[in-house]
């Protein structure tokens, strides 16, 4: 049997909303038929464009076929048949929205950060479970390939006991005068719930937790390094929020975790996120696709002598891990695995609790930088 259920997607005019989560997930799924349930059922979403732009959301309902839109998001909600909700507006707008969609009892999923604080993002689990709805935050990161080769070497206990990580993301992101900047403006103004901290931290929250053992403290500082960068109009404008953030964070089990994350960088390593794992009987380096590894036995001996030049090629000592199964959208296989749990009661991780879990690093990165001391993070309770 064959079942269609209406999605109301809001924010996916942006580019994130519209590449990731409704051409290559939502209208991908419709493509391959649908999403298979337990018992049987097979759900084709129907996606329900909603926004504040009538001319954005009519284009672009009508360059994919999608028949219904709506600049009303009371419209949208009070649809009885849209039984699930999608939110990939800014971060300013979210909680708001979201708060809205579990009060009219739809399910919801949201891009992260779920809110701009912890105590909204706290506030809307604790909604979310009175209501009984099912609720989820994206955390496409878990689903890359080279995370899932990371995992499957956790798993697997190939590093033994796990040391530390070592996570660089970032690149060079133009100032926007004499090159269009790569990212929008408002990623540079706290006003408006920019900065890498709140943008970031949540992603690097989830990956250390998911694979590693929960962060149990952190001490952390950020920094703007360009004052001033132009916007979409090609009007200057100071940056209110910080563009690079350097960590360290105490993690299960005594790991500790290096992670700098800049949009202030000039790209020197394998990947624009770079993960490396080193533990007692081997380590690993994985980026968005690859891995790479080298065990203790396969460990070449290291000399340090400045005085003569380098002749040993250290990256050839390491070894691709292969695929081994393939490898979806990331973002596209978290949209099954939401279906499959808000419509067949399929066991599902990512929550609003852990997205709460992910602004409360996020708030005691903030604390951490603000008061230059080491912060403790305590358990979540609802």
């Amino acid at each position: 049997m064959t079942r269609t259920v209406r999605i109301l997607m809001n924010g996916v005019t942006g580019r994130m909303g519209r590449n990731q989560h409704l051409v290559r997930s939502i209208l991908a799924i419709r493509q391959q038929g649908g999403v298979p349930l337990a018992d049987g059922t097979t759900v084709v979403p129907e996606p329900v464009l909603v926004g504040r732009d009538p001319e954005k959301l009519q284009a672009l309902a009508r360059a994919h076929g999608i028949r219904r839109w709506t600049a009303s998001l009371d419209e949208a909600l009070s649809d009885p048949d849209a039984l699930i909700y999608f939110d990939a507006q800014v971060t300013s707008a979210r909680a708001e929205a979201v708060r809205r969609a579990l009060a009219a009892g739809k399910h919801v999923y949201c891009e992260k950060p779920v809110a701009s604080d912890f105590a909204s993002a706290l506030d809307l689990a604790r909604l979310a479970r009175q209501k009984g709805v099912a609720n989820g935050v994206v955390q496409d990161k878990l689903f890359l390939p080279g995370i899932r080769k990371l995992k499957r070497l956790v798993d697997s206990t190939f590093f033994g006991r796990v040391l530390s990580v070592h996570m660089q993301f970032g690149y060079w992101v133009f100032e926007g005068d004499w090159q269009p900047a790569q990212r929008p403006s408002w990623n540079y103004r706290r006003e408006d719930g920019g900065g890498i901290v709140l943008d970031m931290f949540c992603h690097w929250q989830y990956v250390l937790e998911n694979l590693f053992g929960r962060i149990r403290a952190l001490v952390c500082l950020g920094a703007t390094h360009v004052p001033q960068r132009y916007d979409e109009r090609g009007r200057p404008y100071a940056c209110t929020a910080e563009d690079a953030a350097y960590a360290i964070l105490e993690l299960d089990g005594g790991i500790v975790a290096h992670v700098l994350s800049s949009w202030t960088v000039r790209v020197r390593r394998d990947d624009l996120l770079q993960i490396q794992v080193d533990g007692a009987h081997g380590s690993a380096v994985a980026g968005l696709r690859d891995c790479y590894v080298q065990h203790r036995v396969c460990t070449p001996r290291a000399v340090w002598n400045p005085d003569i030049p380098k002749d040993h090629d250290y990256y050839a000592d390491w070894t691709p891990v292969p695929d081994n199964e393939p490898f979806d959208n990331a973002f596209k296989v978290q949209w099954e695995l939401f279906l499959q749990h808000a419509l067949g009661g399929a066991p599902y991780h990512w929550d609003f609790l852990e997205g709460a879990r992910g602004l409360q690093v996020v708030e005691a990165a903030y604390t951490s930088w603000r008061e230059r001391r080491w912060v403790d993070l305590p358990e979540l309770e609802l």
